[in-house]
């Protein structure tokens, strides 16, 4: 029997959880400033993408 090989596509994933998509919404402006204000190394969690 064959995995399923479908993990998720980057560019799906820059639409909703990147960082353009977050400073699109003011909950998400919300979300980078809370980030920026801990010292969070990367502001969105997307690794590899470009």
């Amino acid at each position: 029997m064959t995995k399923r090989t479908l993990g998720g596509t980057k560019r799906k994933a820059i639409k909703v959880v990147g960082f353009r998509a977050r400073m699109s919404t003011t909950n998400g402006r919300k979300v980078i400033s809370n980030r920026r204000k801990k010292g969070r190394k990367a502001l969105t969690n997307l690794k590899r993408t470009k």
